[in-house]
């Protein structure tokens, strides 16, 4: 059993970083072999087919990472401030920062693939209400709608600094230090709390 348990963890280990790295069509089952040691017989007895792989890396971090989600927000009481809300949205992610964790949440945000979508879907509607419902606590002036064009942005713009936070030293000449997780979290809480205070303007 423990052997069982092991090689299945090393699967995943090595899985979540090459999907991170290399993203999901560009790493076959045996990348993933030949870094995990092991052969493909034990990556179809744990997880039977590519597709079910991927669903359970992507399960493996985004389940406890939704549960200290809905943790921060039920700490945040029936009348929370959109930072606290924002917080409850970003942190639990950014507490990631040194897995390969970070990587694979890119990948994941950033990829059109159909079925990664739709696993990544599964895992978003767990949560979603709940946070276009703090949203409207701590904003009621917002509309529904706007709430949830909101938490769209607020999404997009996690993706981004996820994919791309790591060229930003060479690209400011150090100027801007992404590995300082605290100061980052404290510049995105703050803009887009902004972003969400922000009033609605019709486009003329």
């Amino acid at each position: 059993m423990n052997d069982r348990v092991s090689t299945k963890t090393r699967i995943l280990d090595v899985a979540e970083r090459l999907f991170g790295e290399k993203g999901f069509d560009g790493t076959s089952l045996r990348d993933i072999t030949a870094e995990a040691g092991v052969n493909l017989a034990a990556v179809n007895y744990h997880f039977q087919t590519k597709d079910s792989l991927i669903d359970a890396v992507i399960e493996r971090r985004i389940a406890p990472v939704n549960r200290r989600r809905l943790e921060m927000l039920e700490a945040a009481g029936p009348n929370p401030a959109i930072e606290q809300v924002v917080e409850a949205f970003l942190v639990p992610v950014l507490e990631c920062s040194l897995s390969p964790m970070v990587a694979l949440m890119g990948r994941v945000l950033a990829t059109p693939d159909q079925f990664v979508y739709r696993v990544f879907k599964k895992h978003l509607a767990a949560i979603a209400q709940r946070f276009a419902d703090a949203v409207g606590a701590a904003l009621p002036e917002l509309a529904p709608a706007e709430r949830l064009w909101r938490l769209h942005f607020m999404g997009g713009t996690m993706a981004h600094v996820l994919s791309w936070s790591h060229v930003l030293p060479e690209m400011t000449g150090g100027l801007c230090d992404p590995s300082d997780r605290k100061a980052l979290t404290a510049r995105l809480v703050s803009f887009l709390s902004a972003g969400f205070r922000a009033p609605f303007t019709e486009a003329h």
